[in-house]
């Protein structure tokens, strides 16, 4: 007698009326090299009913635990619309023969070539190794042995210019090369999500950009609520992601969870997952492992690294990749491993977890090197006699050497690097730009706390309640114009410099997974960023103008406004150029006070125009603040007839009290032209251009080069 196979912890449906049942079927002939964890090719399939209270008929079945018993097919037969999410367009198996991996040495720079005696090591040492649809392989091994440099072979990712490989990939038999992103999802072991958008908004992001071109926008969104529901995300659908340590949002499960969303909504048959479960508790790890259980029952290929997984998680394996020293020591069916130990005089005690003896055994501890490579080294050498590794090896070479393998691969998985046009591109990553800068709390709080406050804090400091000047007041409106470029440039460049850094490595990763292109992105995040560098600029100088007796007419007024505005920009793009060329936000920080301050030397306040040496005028020409400060000082004074002396107190001033001087006689100190405004516009839209130009084609370098 048959016992029934009880349902994983996320097979609960949101229904709370919906029971679940176990329903054995006979028939069908199950994939011989495939373990359904059956006996007499009894395949089992679990559905659940619904309630005598729900609508419907009887029983309808959970296609997400219809077990994958087909064979290794490429043609469309699996090309088909489900309800399921778990459903894929064809299964993948994929194969990997003597992967060899050496890390050159690293140059001295200076042309001086690497250090003398230095040897390349040897990272992967001939690894080999097949997995078919429906299987869930697990690599193992002790810190160092290899797992993640054959994890970034195998995704042609993160793969850094000193690494040579040897070695042969394959999908269906099929050399694919790089084209291997195009066919699977990486899921890295960092979960980088927009903390200001909800689950829900973030699926439905991801489903416009990244499903199949031919789906329907309605369709998606259907797909999105599947994926919801089938992945355990109801509770927190609504509930914004959040970003440690500044946002609270939903639990590291969950974030796991939505991880594994995000993938599944593109249907990759094949997913490389990097040690899912660190910093989970074991509650959690099992949870995200029953995920991928759940994911491999529909015929998906999952390779994943853990890191000391639990006893139970160790039994939910399908296969088990154990590696020690850049070798193969074990692979095969996770359930035979221990028996392969036994039999090399290695047994696992009772009640000790077989993940943590495997890598005890395969560790090399510093105090016995030379025993424990030995021994590693008898291992490995003993697997490759194995009659599993022989057969392993033949079913490589069977797969690669069948010409009816891999013939649809490119016509079943779009070449193209991004799912969604451009437009589509830009509307929707437009969109998340904007929700991110209305949504963010803190960064909304201070911007308005730096624009009122402060901007009432010098009105008081610079009180004056008409347009009538002495000389006191020359002194108090030159220092305020300067401050009030100073107070714009440092308030936006600052704000551009501490958080754009921190969304680069979400850039990074979307890029690398072809959600969208760096144009795209850096053209939405200009637009999304634009009406704040507008506004609060606006606002400031609105509520400071008006306290603190500047000339009092409404063109004036305009103009001030629109070139603290046009400033304000200009310090916004310099802040990209900063931020683009350093990734840190820590070496962004040190580095923008040490560039402004000679362009504030160089604006016109602190150094008079006609002192500056020939061989530094370059600089004058690269400072915002000059220009901006020449406009805003003509602005100010140009009108200006009568400025009266210090020792004339009474407002308005008497008849007959001696002039000392007018505007113009100001603006000639300071060497400022009326005639210049064209060229000081002229000069500030270039510096505006080349700032956003050069960020933009660092960013693309960053993009080209990055291993995200």
């Amino acid at each position: 007698m048959m016992t029934e196979e009880k349902t994983p912890l996320l097979t609960q449906p949101d229904d709370p009326e919906a029971v679940y049942v176990n329903v054995t079927t006979t028939g069908g002939q199950p994939d011989p090299n495939h373990d359904h964890s059956t006996t007499s090719h009894i395949v089992k399939d679990t559905r659940f009913a619904q309630s005598s209270g729900s609508s419907g008929s009887g029983v309808r079945q959970n296609l997400l635990y219809e077990p994958y018993d087909g064979p290794l097919m490429t043609g469309n037969r699996y090309h088909r619309q489900s309800s399921s999410a778990a459903d894929i367009a064809q299964p993948l198996s994929l194969s990997w023969k003597d992967v060899n991996v050496y890390a050159m040495p690293k140059d001295r720079g200076c042309c001086r070539g690497p250090p003398k005696g230095a040897e390349p090591r040897h990272l992967l040492r001939n690894v080999s190794g097949i997995v078919k649809p429906g299987t869930l392989l697990a690599i193992l091994g002790a810190s160092g042995a290899g797992k993640s440099t054959l994890m970034n072979v195998l995704t042609c990712r993160n793969q850094t210019k000193n690494l040579v490989v040897q070695g042969d990939v394959r999908l269906n038999g099929v050399e694919v090369g790089k084209s291997i992103r195009n066919m699977s999802a990486y899921l890295q072991q960092d979960d980088l999500f927009i903390g200001t958008l909800t689950v829900r908004e973030h699926l439905i992001f991801r489903a416009l950009l990244r499903m199949d071109k031919r789906i329907g926008k309605k369709e998606r969104l259907q797909k999105v609520e599947e994926v919801i529901r089938e992945l355990g995300l109801s509770k927190c659908a609504d509930t914004v992601i959040g970003t440690p340590g500044r946002v609270k949002g939903i639990s590291g499960g969950e974030r796991k969870r939505l991880a594994f969303a995000s993938e599944v909504l593109s249907n990759p048959p094949l997913i490389f997952c990097d040690e899912p479960t660190s910093g989970l508790d074991s509650y959690m790890a099992k949870n995200i492992v029953q995920t991928l259980k759940l994911l491999v029952s529909k015929g998906r290929t999952i390779i994943t690294t853990l890191h000391q997984p639990s006893s139970e998680v160790f039994e939910m394996f399908d296969q088990l990749l154990l590696l020690t020293e850049g070798r193969v020591a074990y692979f095969g069916p996770a359930n035979e491993a221990l028996e392969f130990f036994s039999n090399e005089n290695f047994q696992c005690p009772p009640n000790y977890n077989p993940a943590d003896y495997f890598i005890m055994t395969l560790a090399i501890l510093p105090d016995s090197v030379e025993n424990c490579k030995r021994r590693v080294e008898s291992i490995c050498n003993s697997f490759e006699k194995t009659s599993t590794c022989k057969g392993m090896m033949d079913e490589i070479g069977e797969i690669s050497s069948s010409s009816s393998n891999g013939y649809n691969l490119s016509s079943d998985f779009d070449s193209s690097r991004y799912g969604a046009s451009w437009f589509a591109q830009f509307i929707n990553v437009l969109w998340r730009s904007w929700v991110t800068n209305v949504r963010d709390p803190i960064v909304f709080k201070a911007k308005i706390f730096q624009t009122i406050v402060i901007s009432v804090l010098f009105g008081l400091i610079y009180l004056k309640t008409n347009d009538e000047y002495n000389q006191n007041d020359v002194q108090n409106i030159n220092g305020l114009l300067f401050l009030l470029l100073i107070q714009m440039t440092m308030q936006n460049l600052f704000a551009v410099i501490n958080l754009f850094p921190l969304e680069l490595p979400i850039f990074l990763r979307e890029y690398g997974s072809g959600l969208y292109g760096v144009d795209v992105y850096f053209l939405s995040k200009n637009i999304a960023e634009l009406p704040a560098f507008t506004i609060f600029p606006f606002v400031f100088c609105t509520i400071l103008y008006w306290m603190t007796g500047l000339y009092q007419a409404v063109d004036n007024y305009l103009i001030l406004c629109a070139v603290i505005v046009f400033s304000a920009n200009i310090a916004g793009s310099f802040g990209y150029m900063v931020s683009t060329a350093f990734a840190s936000v820590n070496v962004a920080l040190a580095v923008a006070p040490a560039v402004i301050t000679p362009l504030l030397l160089f604006g016109g306040f602190f150094l008079n125009n006609n002192t500056i040496p020939d061989w530094l005028l370059w600089v004058k020409y690269l400072s915002w603040f000059q220009f901006s400060n020449e406009l805003i000082s003509v602005n100010q004074w140009k009108n200006v007839d009568h400025i009266y002396c210090t020792n004339v107190t009474e407002y308005p001033a008497p008849e007959g009290s001696p002039v000392c001087e007018t505007g113009a006689a100001i603006l000639e100190g300071f060497n400022f032209k009326e005639d210049n405004q064209f060229l000081d516009l002229m000069v500030m839209a270039a510096l505006f251009v080349g700032f956003r130009l050069l960020s933009f084609i660092l960013l693309v370098i960053r993009a080209k080069r990055s291993k995200a």
